[in-house]
């Protein structure tokens, strides 16, 4: 599968219009301090967080707090996996048309649509697709069986993520000699892999480029991502210039989103994740407010 998109016209993407805040203004809106007393609220409540945002073009940090800590991050986990999928298409290893049937798969019902399907079978490009636009766990499942947890392990470790680590499939529920998270991470690292993606960094500009286009097919944009407008099935190419791409993972108590943002001011890469007490309704909403804030405050900071 061809990528639509190269790395260096998804960043050229957000230049299209020149409109830019008068420095004052700019200066008093770029502070994140909504932000900051959202995620203080919440880690008076109990919670950890790790958190990390970068200035693209500066290469500097804008915000950052805990973001050497190792916490788990559920689904996010699936993009060391398909940066291995993509790599292995590249090298000729693996065959993007090759079949996949899932009869041979462990049922799993955690979250996806292959599971509802009738198709029983569907080719690895297609489990890509999947896996990155719906956080199919059936899919993911199927890539991981098909490439290798140790050809996984060996990507995460050439990548550089001494702190991030893809520690099993996904289960409806894990056991006692089951690993207790699918995957760890840290906001820092989860940051550096999707500002390297942008930037062609990642194993080759090919696969750099294919996995950020399979990263754009998200449609969760409910957690930070819900401050852009964005349409959360189409949102590739935006008419005001928008670079976004991003992906999230939910567990019970877990709640995490990396990505990338960038408009006509500014491009960062940024990571949030949230470990709290899912008690109840309310405890859940305040986590995700705290995430809507910060997406508040990042497209204030790019536009």
């Amino acid at each position: 599968m061809e990528p639509r998109k190269d790395a260096e016209s998804l960043r050229g993407a957000r230049r299209s219009t020149g409109r830019r805040l008068p420095k004052r203004a700019a200066a008093g809106r770029r502070s994140f301090t909504s932000t900051l007393k959202a995620l203080d609220d919440l880690a008076a409540s109990g919670a950890k967080i790790s958190v990390r945002i970068t200035d693209l073009d500066r290469g500097t940090s804008v915000l950052s707090g805990d973001d050497f800590v190792t916490l788990p991050v559920a689904g996010l986990g699936v993009v060391p996996l398909l940066i291995e999928v993509a790599a292995a298409f590249e090298s000729g290893r693996l065959e993007p048309l090759e079949i996949i049937d899932r009869a041979h798969i462990e049922p799993v019902g955690v979250g996806g649509v292959w599971q509802h399907l009738k198709a029983p079978a569907l080719p690895l490009v297609d489990l890509a697709v999947l896996t990155a636009s719906t956080g199919d766990a059936l899919a993911a499942n199927a890539l991981l069986r098909r490439v290798g947890l140790p050809a996984v392990r060996a990507r995460i470790e050439e990548l550089g993520l001494a702190r991030s680590a893809l520690l099993d499939r996904f289960r409806d529920e894990r056991g006692p000699d089951d690993a207790p998270h699918f995957a760890l991470g840290s906001a820092r690292e989860l940051a550096e892999v999707f500002a390297a993606l942008v930037n062609s960094q990642v194993v080759s500009p090919g696969v750099s480029a294919q996995v950020a286009e399979w990263l754009s097919l998200n449609h969760d944009l409910s957690l930070v991502a819900s401050a852009t407008g964005l349409d959360p099935f189409s949102h590739e190419n935006d008419e005001h210039g928008l670079l976004f791409i991003n992906k999230t993972g939910r567990d019970a108590g877990i709640r995490v989103e990396a990505g990338v943002l960038a408009g006509p001011r500014a491009g960062v890469s940024y990571a949030l994740i949230v470990c709290f007490d899912d008690l109840s309704i309310s405890h859940r909403l305040r986590a995700h407010e705290a995430f809507r804030v910060l997406g508040t405050d990042l497209m204030e900071y790019v536009f």
